[in-house]
């Protein structure tokens, strides 16, 4: 069967049209990328800025003549940390119905660390040996929240959802471009009392994955890489040391000079070092050597969960 899946996050919005086979193999038909930042200033405002709700209008009206020729056997569109924040979501997602024909779902956090877990491991290999008695600590690293979850190929052990992202960070202590001293460690700061909540969660022995767009562009950047590709990405392993030395670079560039790294910096450029900050701390805190890189995540999720529904699953 086909799936389509919209995901609007803080940052970016996602589109996944794929083909679920049996097992749960998910074959890509298309995938797109837009970065209309949807989540600029909620946090101080506390709601969805008209402007940025046209950007994503206008997104999701491209991205439905993409879906049309796919004749998908079902499409759901998700709101994630910005949309579920925002005292005006109910707004959006009315006026998405109304110029879109696309209804909102609003992923609660603990809903989205769950699809994001089951995503992030769908790709990693030999993930379809459900028997394997391996363990994963999967981290989504979005723009408004931060999603850790464990679990072995077959369950979910413990989950949670942080509010704590690129954007939400950049926003709440990163003034300066480059940032300042006392900005990083107020970050870190802020950054260590959040992941703290997780610190009870059994880490020892599970193999770190790094789902999203903060952790494909820390590949992209190990790699050097100009452009996006995701061969290269797609369970690369990255080194917590390769992401420390990240961090030490980035932190002191302007973004201008981030984006010119890579074309896959655009609209991510400005909020990197929080991501990498973000990604810098949880390795070190939780003593994970390193991070297995995923272009899956919450989207992935989705489309096995639609396809269990539709199959008569429990999804």
């Amino acid at each position: 069967m086909k799936v389509a899946v919209i995901d609007i996050g803080t940052n970016t919005v996602l589109l996944l049209v794929a083909r679920i086979a049996g097992g749960g193999n998910i074959q890509p038909l298309l995938y797109e990328q837009r970065v209309p930042r949807l989540g600029r200033g909620v946090d101080s405002s506390g709601k969805l800025d008209p402007g940025a709700m046209e950007r994503v209008i206008a997104v999701l009206k491209e991205y439905r003549d993409l879906i049309a020729p796919h004749a998908p056997d079902a499409t759901s569109v998700c709101g994630t940390s910005a949309v579920r924040d925002a005292a005006n979501s109910e707004e959006f997602g009315r006026r998405i119905r109304e110029e879109t024909g696309f209804r909102l779902e609003v992923l609660s956090g603990g809903e989205e660390a769950l699809w994001t877990y089951r995503g992030g491991v769908s790709g990693v290999p030999g993930s379809d040996r459900v028997t394997v008695p391996e363990r994963f600590t999967v981290i989504d690293v979005g723009g408004g929240s931060t999603e850790i979850i464990t679990g072995n190929r077959v369950e979910i052990e413990n989950r949670i959802s942080l509010d704590l992202g690129s954007v939400r960070l950049t926003e709440r202590s990163l003034r300066h471009d480059p940032p300042t001293d006392g900005e990083l460690e107020l970050a870190i700061e802020l950054t260590e009392n959040e992941i703290a909540r997780a610190s009870r969660f059994p880490f020892a022995g599970s193999t770190l994955v790094g789902v999203a767009g903060t952790a494909t562009s820390l590949a992209i950047l190990a790699q050097g890489l100009k452009t996006f590709d995701v061969a290269s990405v797609t369970n690369y392993r990255l080194a917590r040391d390769t992401v420390e030395s990240l961090f030490r670079t980035l932190r002191g560039m302007p973004s201008a000079a981030i984006r010119d790294l890579s074309a896959a910096m655009a609209g991510r450029s400005d909020v990197i070092v929080a991501g990498t900050l973000i990604v810098r701390e949880i390795m070190a805190h939780f003593k994970f050597d390193s991070m297995i890189v995923s272009e899956r995540g919450v989207r992935y999720g989705i489309a096995i969960r639609e396809a269990e529904r539709l199959s008569g699953g429990t999804g």
